[in-house]
């Protein structure tokens, strides 16, 4: 029998997808899997994914969900009351806004669900949002679904990596339904300060424009904020923030399995915080903040995250999810029930791990004379080229991973703005860290 085989006919799909083509990150992901099929040794930095875990009590949580048939099927919003009022309490205990659990807290699957979702609900094609370039990937691939418009705000290291809201033209602003921030940001690491968050509201109000706040890195922030300048960075600053080691060996924090630790006994004296959008509009009158367990308690592969903030964007929100999902399964937000709601040592811990790689990493990069600031917030080293790799940040990475085996992040995939700058994402112990920066010295040699 013969078997006569036709071409496959080529479909033709929506034109908004011809926008997500472009990706550097799998650009990045091919050569990473050339280097490992020619032999290399790969160390990855790829990527913001923690190497942690989550705590037991939240496992453990997780696990005794899985044998209660309650748990198996769908969950409508009305089940999600405990979560729900779980996120609430932990956002006013952190930072003294009150939440209605009812109609200001929504649970996503995943934070990037959320962020990727609202501009469904917000714009209509042909519509403008601004974003933060360089920023976050799924920012823009949001917008792009929505047929939406993007006007890139630029983050420069002479504005402290913070857009200039003056220098928006008029004729966007005209057609702009939304803005969209995250601080600390990825991938530039930069904090901004509440009195920055309180210009972008009034500016926000004035322009009639939504304000979203992606805010992932909420409890990895180092030091006091402001207490050094943007790009400061000496030996000896290094061998003084080591000192603040001690802090978080002197944590002590008793477990509660069903009520939230009351703030100042989770947080060791003097911690840094990093500031909410809704501490500059605790009206919620234009804003939406974006929470995800990835971070602060090492839940990335739960996909379990919320949203707070005006209740009809709330709403808008959850009306878009309705055609979309039926909630995050039930056992999970039970765990993230568990990790929100109980013993924070965990979290000062995850602090405490990424400060010390911080530390050893850019110690080891200065040592090869690749100067770099040191970040005050996020897992990552946000670190300006050395010439003559200074303006092509893909060509580097490439070749570097090729030839070493280490993977790191180009900046101009985050966008325009980031192009002559690396990111690398310290989620590999201090040991393999240094390694790293070995290799790279050699390739940088060579």
């Amino acid at each position: 029998m013969r078997l006569y085989l036709t071409p496959q006919k080529i479909m033709q799909f929506a034109n908004r997808l011809e926008c997500l083509k472009a990706n550097v990150f799998a650009d990045m992901d091919r050569a990473k899997a050339r280097a490992i099929l020619a032999g290399r040794d790969a160390i990855d930095l790829s990527l913001g994914s923690a190497d942690l875990s989550a705590e037991a009590h939240v496992t453990e949580a997780i696990a005794q969900s899985l044998h209660d048939p309650k748990t198996h099927g769908y969950l409508l919003f009305h089940g999600t009351q405990n979560f729900r009022q779980a996120a609430a309490q932990w956002y006013e205990q952190k930072f003294g806004i009150a939440v209605d659990p009812q109609t200001e807290v929504l649970p996503l699957i995943g934070s990037q669900e959320g962020t990727a979702h609202l501009p469904l609900a917000i714009l209509n094609p042909g519509d403008f949002a601004l974003l933060l370039d360089p920023g976050y990937p799924s920012h823009a691939g949001g917008v792009y679904l929505a047929s939406g418009q993007i006007y890139p705000m630029p983050l420069l290291a002479e504005n402290n990596f913070l857009p200039v809201l003056a220098d928006i033209p008029a004729p966007v602003l005209a057609q702009a339904r939304m803005m969209v921030l995250s601080y600390p940001h990825n991938p530039t690491t930069a904090v901004a300060p509440l009195s920055f968050f309180r210009e972008a509201v009034a500016f926000c109000q004035q322009h009639d424009l939504v304000l979203v706040h992606d805010f992932p890195y909420v409890d990895l922030v180092f030091e006091e904020l402001g207490s050094r300048k943007q790009g400061a960075g000496s030996r000896t600053e290094l061998r003084e923030l080591r000192e603040l080691r001690r802090l978080g060996e002197q944590l002590q924090v008793t477990s509660h399995k069903s009520q939230l630790i009351p703030n100042s006994e989770f947080r060791i004296p003097n911690s840094p915080l990093a500031p909410s959008i809704l501490q500059a509009d605790p009206e919620k009158s234009v804003s939406i903040e974006f929470f995800t367990l990835s971070k602060s308690y090492n839940m990335g592969g739960f996909r379990v995250g919320y949203a707070i903030g005006n209740s009809q964007l709330i709403a808008a929100l959850r009306q878009v999810k309705a055609a979309v999902d039926f909630n995050q399964y039930r056992g999970i937000l039970n765990g993230a029930i568990a990790a929100l709601s109980g013993d924070q040592t965990g979290v000062q811990r995850m602090v405490e791990t990424f400060r010390q790689r911080r530390d050893r990493f850019v110690s080891a990069l200065h040592r090869i004379g690749w100067q770099v600031s040191i970040p005050e917030a996020t897992m990552y080293i946000w670190a300006k080229l050395p010439a003559p790799w200074d303006r092509d940040s893909v060509s580097f990475c490439t070749q570097l991973v090729e030839a070493t085996g280490v993977a790191v992040s180009p900046g101009a995939g985050f966008g325009k703005s980031g192009e002559g700058y690396v990111r690398f994402a310290l989620v590999q112990s201090p040991d393999v860290l240094e390694t790293a920066v070995d290799r790279i010295a050699q390739f940088l040699n060579d």
